[in-house]
């Protein structure tokens, strides 16, 4: 009689058995994963030769785009003696893990887009706070809880080193859920599954999978306690909703954060915001080696000639003070007759039936996007953050805003696309030329196709394909209040939760960041965050209507809170996140091009080896990097990872 896979976790687990059943893939394989001998990380790219660790010539270089895969290639470049500059858009370095100050009361905070876990095995970032010397901006969260609304107890993950098989032992002895994982490999789908989540092979997943979403691939005959325990709630962590995730992609992302990764799921928060943490030590590396740092910069143009860049213009100021246009698409769930909307998250445009001049609806006190009223004593745009309240034209009619509504005006319009410009130019920031010897570009998909669309010249074909192609996840959220009162909590300070309309996950910032715990500390009030990985627009139309859920969500989730006052609230809602649908893996960009004075880096890039958000952002710069500096003639970092493969891969 065939036996289940709970029914043998069920029982004393002795070696013999484990070996039984994970035998398919071999017995040298899984020996080589003792309890006794963590598995080492895998060296990528190392060279063997003595190659020279700096430049013995000049070389320049631009990067553009200071998100963590700009800056770690231009941190990279800096050491090895390459002259760099890097320019970012932006008023703030960091692009995802940027950190900004916020008024709370009469106090600042430094406000972000949403907690960052560092996990372990995130070898080449830790590599880089090695470097600088910053470990003890860390600090251990010491365990990892995922919690469900309903019918699942919560799962709970702590530090561990043990590798495949043994960490699904572990999981299998420690959770409460074990019973309703649902897993019996007597029937060919369940064991497919089971195979393809252990056996993760690039690109041989992506040749079986790619071409499937998540929700198709578990649409037959799945295991339904183990999609709702693990595949749903891991699969929106990666910033793509299981409609439009590649089934591939998950499978590489199981690996790297399980399946192939000894190093257990618990992991680091800063103690910080990430700016203070992280970014601004890095920025200060590169600027103390020579490199040139430029924020609140926008690229107007890039030359191409010869299938290479030839060299780039920028200009200062940010695109609501500068003659660099761009192109926003229309945002069906928001236009009506009476205006119509373009864009979408927290860089939303509305335009008049027949108008010239669009008004963005980004509030010009903390960036929340403001809310059109239709009333007609209430005409006008309301900021559903902090109450500021601007006329129909954008002017402002009470504060806290100070300044009003940007205008831009339309040059262009291709059928839903407006092609905008700001209206009030700063005609003192004249165009700046910049040539170098390689190219950097660094940026989120929005940002890579705004450079593509700026290019003069004949771009090489096969990259205009590549990131014609790409697009982006559904947006995200991130609501962050402040009460007059704490609250007991036993779950982890960030935990992940399951089974919400929008809610994926809960921070206690008053338990991690010390500015956060000392507020808490002098006001015994609390400091919660909520993340919405990638909701749906349908669902959640405005920032009124995210807020709202937000916080209705969070007096279910803890009902302490239900009667305290919310002394702020703070929202952040973008759509730049790399989506990673199915059948983007084969024409996805790598970092190396077929232009060979352009690389690559952001976490939207197609990588060599198993990695994940951050990592993968820090890895491909890295590789971008590297592919300079082999072209140099000077010695590459060492670049890490988990073990690329499966130990029972197919």
């Amino acid at each position: 009689m065939s036996q289940s896979l709970e029914g043998l976790f069920a029982q004393t687990l002795a070696r013999r058995h484990v070996l039984k059943l994970f035998g398919i893939g071999g017995l040298a394989a899984l020996l080589g994963y003792s309890r006794l001998s963590k598995p080492q990380p895998t060296v990528f790219q190392q060279d063997r030769l003595e190659l020279p660790f700096r430049l013995s010539q000049p070389a320049t270089a631009v990067v553009i785009g200071g998100g963590l895969a700009g800056l770690a290639a231009a941190y990279e470049l800096s050491q090895r003696g390459v002259a760099v500059t890097l320019l970012e858009r932006s008023p703030q370095l960091g692009g995802k893990i940027a950190s900004w100050p916020i008024q709370v009361g009469d106090q600042s905070f430094m406000m972000e887009h949403g907690f960052h876990g560092f996990f372990p095995q995130y070898y080449n970032l830790f590599s880089l706070v090695n470097d600088l010397n910053i470990s003890q901006n860390f600090k251990s969260l010491d365990f990892y809880s995922l919690v469900y609304k309903e019918h699942y107890a919560p799962e709970v993950f702590r530090p561990s080193n043990s590798a495949f098989p043994w960490n699904i032992v572990d999981l299998a002895i420690s959770s409460s859920n074990r019973l309703e994982w649902g897993i019996n490999l007597t029937h060919i789908k369940h064991l497919q599954v089971f195979r393809e989540i252990t056996g993760f092979r690039n690109p041989q997943s992506y040749q079986r999978l790619d071409q499937l979403s998540v929700e198709e691939w578990v649409g037959d005959d799945f295991p339904r306690g183990l999609y709702d325990l693990y595949f749903l709630p891991f699969a929106k962590s990666s910033l793509n909703a299981p409609d439009v995730l590649s089934a591939g992609e998950l499978m590489q992302f199981f690996h790297f954060y399980f399946f192939g990764n000894p190093e257990g799921l618990a992991f680091n928060g800063t103690c910080q915001d990430m700016g203070r943490c992280l970014v601004d030590p890095l920025v200060a590396a590169i600027e103390a080696n020579g490199g040139q740092v430029l924020t609140g910069v926008t690229v107007s143009q890039v030359d191409w000639q010869d299938n290479k860049i030839a060299g780039v213009t920028y200009q200062k100021g940010s695109v609501a003070n500068n003659s660099v246009p761009f192109w926003v698409d229309r945002n069906p769930l928001l236009s009506s007759e009476q205006m119509e909307y373009f864009g979408a998250g927290d860089q939303v445009y509305s335009l008049a039936p027949g108008a010239d001049m669009a008004l963005s609806l980004t509030c010009t006190h903390q960036g929340c996007s403001v809310q059109r009223q239709v009333e007609p004593n209430e005409a006008g745009y309301l900021c559903p953050c902090h109450g500021a309240a601007y006329a129909s034209n954008g002017q402002v009619l009470a504060g806290p805003a100070k300044d009003n509504l940007t205008q831009y005006q339309v040059l262009k319009r291709e059928g839903d696309r407006l092609q905008l410009v700001a209206a009030n130019l700063n005609q003192g920031n004249p165009p700046m030329p910049l040539k170098a010897d390689y190219y950097v570009m660094a940026a989120d998909i929005p940002g890579i196709k705004a450079l593509f669309a700026l290019s003069e010249g004949t771009v090489e074909p096969t990259l205009a394909a590549q990131v014609d192609e790409l697009q982006v996840a559904d947006p995200f959220a991130v609501g962050r209040f402040w009460f007059d009162r704490d609250f007991d909590w036993q779950h982890s300070w960030f935990t992940s939760l399951s089974g919400y309309r929008l809610t994926d996950s809960i921070t206690l910032y008053h338990r991690i960041q010390d500015d956060y715990i000392a507020w808490a500390e002098r006001t015994g009030g609390s400091v919660v965050e909520l993340h919405a990985y990638c909701y749906k627009e349908k669902d959640f139309p405005t920032q009124a209507d995210i807020l709202s859920t937000f916080e209705a969500e969070l007096y279910e989730i803890v009902p302490e809170l239900k009667g305290a006052t919310v002394l702020h609230r703070q929202l952040v809602n973008q759509k730049n996140f790399a989506g990673f649908p199915p059948g983007s893996f084969a024409n996805r960009p790598q970092t190396t091009t077929a232009a060979d004075n352009l690389l690559f880096a952001g976490d939207w890039v197609r990588m060599p080896f198993p990695c994940g958000l951050m990592e993968r952002a820090v890895s491909s710069g890295l590789l971008a990097a590297n592919a300079i500096l082999q072209q140099q003639g000077v010695k590459r970092r060492p670049i890490l990872s988990v073990n690329p493969e499966g130990v029972l891969k197919i």
